[in-house]
């Protein structure tokens, strides 16, 4: 789960890899059976806290792996920051071995994906 977000972070996370393949909300809304004023939330959050969300799990791939290769930039901000978290979870799995992407991309934000705590989280060494 994701602080303050009453859907699964799995559903909420193929909604942001919906939007960056170019779904719009309302088309994701009906995929996913959500409101459609709940997911557009959802979306306008994570495009509001993207960079951050980016920089963040950008530091946390690094810290997971040292060796890592630069992290390509993937064309905007949202889908760097999807690129980003990709990144840190195939790091984390590496590391840590197999876990489902969204829960664990949830607890390397410390449930904090789409809210503003993310910009206050700290990097990690």
């Amino acid at each position: 789960m994701l602080c303050r977000r009453r859907d699964h972070v799995e559903v909420i996370g193929t909604a942001l890899q919906s939007r960056a393949g170019g779904a719009g909300y309302r088309l994701i809304a009906r995929r996913l059976g959500r409101d459609r004023f709940t997911v557009r939330n959802w979306l306008r959050s994570f495009a509001t806290l993207a960079d951050h969300v980016r920089v963040h799990f950008t530091a946390v791939a690094y810290a997971l792996d040292p060796q890592l290769a630069p992290i390509s930039p993937a064309g905007d901000v949202v889908r760097d920051a999807l690129a980003a978290i990709g990144v840190a979870v195939r790091a984390a799995v590496q590391r840590l071995g197999p876990r489902p992407t969204w829960p664990l991309a949830s607890r390397l934000s410390n449930g904090v994906l789409l809210n503003n705590a993310i910009c206050h989280l700290p990097r990690p060494s």
